[in-house]
């Protein structure tokens, strides 16, 4: 009767350490033995040099910089960019054909005034790019990813937002390059070319700054790549038409004071206004009114503000997203 009782005993155990019925006790702890072996699948620990956050930062923005212009992207992913990149540059080209053709005495558009005549399509690069830049990282939760390495949450920031004003850089200083060199060729006045030359470059450096804060921060509101471009485009392209109109409101109506002060409300006059006060250009707004030093001083402490008041709204923002 014990063996009855410690028969079917034995048996269960043999059976839940893995062994046929039946098998010894001492045959089921060998089985149970060898089924937890330890295999060496052949990982090794990282033995190499550790580069730190200022690699991880410079990789980021490398990254960052060629996806807004498609590359390491899909080909779909390189169409837009490109095809704004020669929307910008091919208007350039007619005029230095022009000016070359009719052997003029200067360029038919100046330098400062050319990225303030194609600002549709600085806005629409500014609209396609910088969603792609913050968004896609906050709707597929990989922006914690980052911080999970020595980057931090300014570094992150940085990067970004540099990597974005450097692209849209190259998108507006691009042609102003095409028109210098042109002028040289067409044997224009060499010191007017580049004192043109290079007060255009200020002004599209501070351009590039101001939309790039513009675009990243409302990019970074939503996770939905869609939303951001519509708001962008409703930022830059609606601010510009509201602003544009009650001006020449304004200036029908004699109230040409009125005009000056009207252009501090959309990004792209206040650009208009900062190189009309101190680069000497030309303005855009009804009338071409001479900007007093005083109110060039509001222009650009306005730019500057809302430069430095974008980085912090993003360093803001990405502080709770790391959370």
């Amino acid at each position: 009767m014990a063996a009855e009782r410690t028969g079917p005993t034995g048996r269960a155990a043999g059976t839940a350490a893995g062994a046929a019925p039946g098998t010894p006790p001492g045959t089921a702890a060998a089985a149970l033995a060898e089924q937890s072996r330890i295999h060496n699948i052949g990982y090794r620990s990282y033995d190499g040099p550790r580069l730190g956050r200022g690699y991880a930062t410079r990789s980021l923005y490398s990254q960052s910089l060629r996806g807004a212009y498609g590359l390491g992207r899909s080909a779909k992913s390189k169409v837009l960019p490109m095809v704004l990149f020669v929307a910008m540059i091919a208007p350039a080209l007619i005029l230095v054909a022009v000016t070359v053709a009719t052997k003029a005495k200067d360029l038919p558009l100046d330098y400062t005034r050319y990225a303030i005549v194609l600002q549709a399509v600085i806005g629409l690069y500014l609209a396609a790019q910088a969603p792609q830049s913050v968004s896609r990282d906050l709707r597929f939760k990989t922006v914690p990813l980052y911080f999970s390495r020595p980057i931090e949450h300014g570094d992150y920031v940085r990067a970004k937002y540099a990597a974005m004003a450097s692209a849209l850089l190259i998108l507006t200083a691009a042609p102003l390059l095409v028109l210098y060199v042109g002028a040289l060729l067409a044997k224009l006045d060499f010191a007017d070319q580049t004192k043109g030359f290079l007060q255009g470059l200020v002004s599209v450096a501070l351009l590039s700054l101001l939309f790039a804060g513009i675009g990243l921060v409302i990019s970074a509101i939503t996770p939905r790549r869609g939303f951001g471009i519509a708001a962008v485009i409703a930022v830059m392209t609606i601010s510009y038409g509201a602003v544009s109109t009650v001006q020449a409101i304004a200036y029908t109506q004699d109230s040409h004071a009125a005009v000056g002060w009207l252009g501090l409300f959309s990004p792209i006059t206040l650009i208009d206004g900062v190189q009309s006060a101190f680069l000497g250009a030309t303005s855009a707004f009804p009338g071409a009114p001479d900007l007093s030093a005083g109110l060039g001083t509001v222009y650009l402490l306005v730019v500057l503000g809302l430069i430095a008041g974008s980085y912090g709204l993003l360093i803001r923002r990405y502080r709770k997203v790391g959370l």
